[in-house]
């Protein structure tokens, strides 16, 4: 392990911590220093942990791909990446709230795993896995960000049929933005998730001699494609806003991480070295 690896660990998770708790400080107090600070140490934490990939890349002499470790690790930082960009272009500190502890969660379950920097396995030493991987860390942080906006529309949808609402209340975006900033980020999202169709399929060829296998891991990405594809059909030419668009939002962020985790850690097959 490279010697900056573990301090450069501790303090990102720590960084996004008090990331965290500022936004909950913002949205209690409305506290302006509070959510300048959310920002900036999210921003600082995105920056620990973009050194610590790149300690471990160059004490690996490879990208941080390969198993359930990095690749726990490469989704928190990708996750907290598309947070950081919609913070910076929304100012919304209140996404941090939903956002958060799921970079959290996955570094935390990432604390507990074996950190050993192992060879790759002949079917990872492959370029093509680069830009699948890359792929997938853009589309996955971008669909998880736009989870977690969902559920903060969820959340004011709820409040607003309430007679009394808590003083906290107007420091949530509105319901029309919210609406909008979903769809954006869906929209960003899913051409990325495409390309992880293709990639992957490019990549089987070249490691397995055949473009698709009806592996799970193939047959979850292709039906999480197809739901937010359909979410995309729908809100253009359905008319799918609103309410409906937030629910499909977490509803689909939910089919993301069963297709990223729960296929690796459930089923069995070609993927299932990302377990290890």
């Amino acid at each position: 392990m490279h010697p900056l690896e573990a301090p450069t660990f501790q303090l990102a998770f720590l960084l996004y911590f008090v990331s965290l708790a500022l936004s909950a400080a913002y949205l209690i107090s409305g506290a302006r220093p509070a959510e300048r600070g959310a920002l900036v140490t999210l921003t600082a934490g995105v920056a620990l942990q973009t050194l610590n990939l790149t300690a471990r890349s160059l004490q690996a002499g490879r990208a941080p791909f390969s198993n359930l470790y990095e690749s726990l690790i490469i989704f928190a930082w990708g996750t907290a990446a598309c947070l950081l960009a919609v913070q910076w272009r929304r100012q919304a500190p209140a996404a941090g709230l939903t956002v958060l502890p799921l970079v959290l969660a996955a570094l935390g379950y990432a604390s507990t795993l074996d950190a050993r920097i192992e060879p790759l396995m002949p079917a990872l030493r492959s370029p093509w896995m680069f830009y699948h991987v890359a792929a997938a860390i853009l589309a996955y942080g971008a669909f998880a960000v736009a989870g977690g906006l969902g559920l903060l529309y969820l959340i004011r949808h709820s409040l607003e049929k309430k007679p009394t609402v808590p003083s906290w209340f107007e420091r949530l975006p509105g319901l029309g933005l919210l609406d909008t900033w979903i769809y954006s980020t869906i929209a960003f999202a899913f051409p990325f998730l495409v390309l992880v169709l293709v990639t992957g399929a490019i990549w089987a060829q070249k490691a397995w001699g055949t473009y698709w296998q009806w592996d799970p891991k193939e047959t979850w990405a292709l039906i999480t494609t197809l739901f937010y594809a359909g979410y995309l059909h729908a809100r253009q030419f359905t008319r799918w806003r609103g309410l409906r668009s937030a629910w499909l939002a977490v509803i689909g962020f939910l089919v993301v991480l069963f297709t990223y985790l729960g296929v690796n850690l459930l089923l069995s097959g070609l993927h299932s070295y990302a377990s290890g």
